[in-house]
C-alpha cells in the first residue's frame, strides 16, 4: 500500500523538499563477453543477436566507449556542477579500469554495489548469486577505500536477492525495487530491512526501450518535468520527495546525450528547495528520522 497520504517527512533533514539522487551504472567491463567465455552481451548500442560462438566486437566496442570516454564526460559534468552522485559499480568493471578506480577512491562520491559481474542473477543458482555478491563485496571496498552499504543487481532480482543482501554484514539497504519513490522498511527473515527504490523510468535505458526518447531533449524534458512536478507536489503538502535518475556511461556519456544530463543539472542546481544527494545519505536520513 505504500506510504499513502501520511508521508513520514514534510521536508528532508537539510530543509529541502526534493532530494535528487543520480545513480551512474558502471557496468562496462563486467558484461558478458566472448574473451571471458561468457558469450556476447546485447546491451550495447544495438540489440542484434550474435551467435555466442562468434565474438561480437561491435557490442564490445559500444561498452568500451563507456569506460574510455563516457565515464569521464559524465565526471566532468558532475565536477562542473559540484554535484554529488552515486556510482553503482560492478566490481569487475572497476578492476578493469584502474584510472577510474583511482579517481573514485579519491572522490567523496557514494558507491553502490552492483554485482561482481553484470549478469542476470535470476538465471543463477543461489550459490552462484551468493558467490557473486560476496566477491563484489570483497573487491569494491578494497578498490574504493570505504564501505559499501547498498546493493542492486542487473535487471531482474531473484526471489532470494534481498535475503542474500540482508545477510551480508556490511549491507544496510537494497535498491532493487521500483515500486515506490520514497524509501520504506520491509521484513527479511524477521528483521527490518531498508529499501531505497530505483527508477527505470527516469533512466537513459529509455533511449532503447519503448517508449523511447527520439532525442536527448526528450530525456531532459522528462527529468526536468519530474523534478518540477515533485517540487510542486511537496509545496502543496505531499511531503518530502525523492527523485532517482539512472545513467550509463556508454549511453549518456555520448556527446549528444550528455546534453540532457547537462541541462538537467543546470536546472536542478538552481532550485533552492531541491538538493542533489548521495544514496547513502538518503538511507541514513530515513534510518534516523523514519526508523
Amino acid at each position: 500500500m505504500g506510504h499513502g497520504r501520511s508521508v513520514p517527512l514534510d521536508r528532508w533533514p537539510d530543509g529541502s523538499l526534493v532530494a535528487v539522487n543520480i545513480v551512474v551504472n558502471v557496468e562496462e567491463g563486467a558484461e558478458a563477453a566472448w574473451p571471458d567465455g561468457e558469450g556476447n552481451d546485447s546491451w550495447g548500442e544495438y540489440t542484434i543477436p550474435i551467435d555466442p560462438a562468434v565474438r561480437d566486437l561491435g557490442t564490445e566496442g559500444h561498452f568500451e566507449f563507456g569506460s574510455r570516454v563516457g565515464i569521464w564526460r559524465l565526471v566532468r559534468l558532475f565536477e562542473r556542477f559540484d554535484a554529488p552522485v552515486t556510482f553503482g559499480v560492478c566490481a569487475r568493471a572497476l578492476e578493469r579500469n584502474p584510472p577510474f578506480a583511482e579517481w573514485l577512491r579519491a572522490s567523496d562520491h557514494d558507491v553502490l554495489g552492483h554485482g561482481y559481474r553484470w549478469a542476470e542473477v535470476s538465471q543463477m543458482s543461489e550459490a552462484q548469486e551468493r558467490a557473486d555478491l560476496e566477491r563484489a563485496m570483497r573487491v569494491l571496498p578494497a578498490l574504493v577505500g570505504r564501505p559499501v552499504r547498498g546493493w542492486y543487481v542487473r535487471s531482474f532480482p531473484s526471489e532470494r536477492t534481498r535475503r542474500l543482501a540482508a545477510a551480508h554484514p556490511d549491507l544496510t539497504y537494497d535498491s532493487d525495487s521500483c515500486n515506490d519513490e520514497l524509501p520504506y522498511w520491509t521484513d527479511v527473515d524477521g528483521a527490518r530491512w531498508l529499501v531505497v527504490p530505483y527508477s527505470k523510468v527516469h533512466n537513459d535505458t529509455r533511449y532503447f526501450l519503448a517508449p523511447t526518447y527520439a532525442t536527448p531533449r526528450h530525456f531532459a524534458e522528462t527529468l526536468i518535468g519530474a523534478a518540477d512536478f515533485l517540487l510542486d507536489e511537496a509545496r502543496h503538502g505531499a511531503g518530502a520527495r525523492l527523485m532517482t535518475v539512472g545513467l550509463h556511461p556508454r549511453w549518456s556519456g555520448q556527446a549528444s546525450r550528455a546534453t540532457a544530463v547537462h541541462d538537467f543539472l543546470r536546472h536542478v542546481t538552481g532550485r533552492p528547495e531541491v538538493v542533489l544527494v548521495h544514496r547513502e545519505q538518503v538511507a541514513a536520513w530515513w534510518a534516523e528520522h523514519c526508523g
